[in-house]
């Protein structure tokens, strides 16, 4: 009875020389992070740092390496057939008041334990991660049958998953599932809340502010608004995996002909968390109906994103991103547990990200299977004198190593 393709590709995995490939790659991960780390490229400003890991790519041997038309890099190693593709979005977020770092954001320092600046956790550190696991499955002969593919993303610290929507919509690259690198805190994650950037506009009619009663001041038609808002946010649903669904007011924006004049328009942008099951059509309409909304005639409505990538291209979509959730006993995150297990020796604790990642767009826009595990924590994005881990580098290049080669053999088609 002749083999199945399963069984034709089965290849043994040595977790002991994966892990002792990973920590002979640590000083070329800190080195390459560290370059990273030391180009700026804040979102639509990722050119330099593009280039850079083009060359990183190059000199470890990977098979193939593209640059897509709006900028993101793909890195394939192996010629299989099945795809399995990486994350990890390169762009960073400024460096805020830089009186609040205590060494410089992009010169960055390293100890034995820890490398810092801006983008060392988010999320950079996972990028040298998976430059290098891509390596040690070829060194291992860990490919047969399959095809990697390890993805720098732009944008998403502007708009995550657009980049996620031209890969698949645009270059047709559409993986079985992806591994997304964002930070997990050494944890392994399988959903997050997803997202909405509402805008809500009132107008008014201007007047001189020496005899407001003879206009329609659109700030005061705001201010009950805010406060029903404010109400609605103690009580949005709550789920017991993701957590509760969350509503902010984060910025507020008027028109006047001057400040001697009452003012003719407002409009306020609301960061809308949706928990499993809030959907965009449920989060518009809880807002619509707020009594304040309804009598003032206030305008309700989604941003659009619409800035260009630093190659100039431009993708609108508008700002809806979905909530997702993996399955626990998903072959992939079975996969991805059996990959922790094997390669660290510990039972993995499976959690949830807090915040926003291009799995909205990977799974929950495009319904594409989406893992998480990261270098770095959680609490370490955005933040000053931002920190990530060497050992964490080095478990999550193994962990990747091994994966898709678990996923094949035993859980994969």
């Amino acid at each position: 009875m002749g083999l199945s393709r399963k069984e034709m590709f089965r290849v043994e995995l040595d977790y002991g020389k994966i892990r002792e490939l990973a920590k002979k790659y640590e000083p070329d991960m800190t080195r390459f992070l560290r370059d990273m780390i030391a180009i700026p490229s804040e979102s639509c400003q990722e050119e330099k740092l593009i280039q850079r890991i083009k060359q990183e790519m190059e000199k470890v041997g990977f098979d193939e390496v593209v640059i897509d038309p709006m900028g993101n890099i793909l890195g394939y190693m192996g010629t299989g057939e099945r795809l399995i593709a990486f994350d990890a979005h390169i762009d960073t977020v400024g460096i805020g008041n830089r009186d609040n770092w205590t060494f410089d954001p992009y010169e960055g320092f390293e100890d034995a334990e820890r490398i810092g600046g801006r983008g060392a956790s988010d999320q950079e550190g996972g990028m040298a991660s998976m430059v290098y696991a891509a390596k040690i499955m070829k060194d291992l002969g860990l490919l047969e049958g399959l095809r990697v593919v390890m993805v720098g993303t732009v944008q998403e610290e502007d708009c995550d998953g657009l980049c996620w929507q031209y890969i698949v919509k645009e270059d047709k690259v559409r993986p079985e599932f992806v591994v997304s690198t964002e930070p997990t805190d050494g944890r392994i994650h399988r959903g997050q809340r997803g997202r909405m950037e509402i805008m809500v506009k009132t107008k008014g009619v201007s007047c001189h502010g020496s005899a407001p009663e003879r206009g329609d001041n659109a700030i005061y038609k705001m201010a009950p608004i805010l406060q029903e808002l404010r109400a609605l946010h103690a009580n949005l649903k709550d789920d017991p995996f993701l957590g509760k669904g969350s509503l902010a007011v984060s910025e507020i924006f008027f028109t006047s002909p001057s400040r001697c004049a009452v003012a003719d328009s407002c409009w306020i942008s609301i960061d809308r968390r949706l928990t499993a099951g809030e959907t965009k059509e449920l989060a518009l309409q809880q807002i619509r109906n707020l009594p304040s909304v309804a009598s003032s005639g206030a305008e309700v409505s989604l941003y659009t994103y619409e800035r260009p990538s630093y190659t100039g291209l431009v993708y609108p979509t508008e700002c809806y991103f979905p909530s997702w959730v993996l399955e626990e006993d998903h072959p992939v995150t079975k996969s991805m547990v059996d990959a922790f297990k094997g390669v660290l020796q510990k039972e993995p604790v499976v959690d949830k990200w807090t915040f926003s990642t291009n799995g909205v767009a990977i799974m929950g826009l495009l319904g594409i299977p989406c893992i998480g595990f990261g270098p770095g924590h959680e609490d370490q994005a955005h933040a000053p004198d931002e920190v990530t881990w060497k050992s964490e580098l080095v478990n999550c290049a193994a962990v990747y190593a091994a994966l898709p080669r678990i996923y094949a053999d035993r859980y994969g088609r």
